[in-house]
C-alpha cells in the first residue's frame, strides 16, 4: 500500500531555506512520477516541481533557479530543497506520486515565509 509521509516545513525569515523530505512507502521510484504541490490559502493546489519516472524534471517558474526536488529509491525519499524563500512561497507542500494505476497524496506540510 502506497503511502506518502511529509516532513521538514516550518516558519522561515524571507531569504532563508528549507529542505522538505518525503518519505515513500511501496513506491519504486525508477516506475513513478513524483511530485511536490504546494496550496496558498484561498488558491488552487499547484505543481511545484516534479520528476517523471525517466528522470525528467519539470519546476513551475516562480520556483526557478531556487528549488531543487531530488532523491531516489537509496532511502525511498524524495526531497525539496527551497533556497531564497519569499513570502508568497507560503503554504501546504503536498508530495504526490502517480504509481501504477494510482495517485495518491502525503498529508502536507507547512511552510510559512515571514519576518
Amino acid at each position: 500500500q502506497v503511502h506518502l509521509v511529509e516532513s521538514g516545513g516550518g516558519l522561515v525569515q524571507p531569504g532563508g531555506s528549507l529542505r522538505l523530505s518525503c518519505t515513500a512507502s511501496s513506491v519504486f521510484f525508477s516506475l513513478a512520477t513524483m511530485g511536490w504541490y504546494r496550496q496558498a490559502p484561498g488558491k488552487q493546489r499547484e505543481m511545484v516541481a516534479a520528476v517523471s519516472s525517466d528522470g525528467k524534471i519539470n519546476y513551475a517558474d516562480p520556483v526557478k533557479g531556487r528549488f531543487t526536488i531530488f532523491g531516489g529509491n537509496a532511502k525511498n525519499t524524495m526531497y525539496l530543497q527551497m533556497n531564497s524563500l519569499k513570502p508568497e512561497d507560503t503554504g501546504v507542500y503536498y508530495c504526490n506520486t502517480a504509481y501504477g494505476s494510482g495517485i495518491y497524496w502525503g498529508q502536507g506540510t507547512q511552510v510559512t515565509v515571514s519576518s
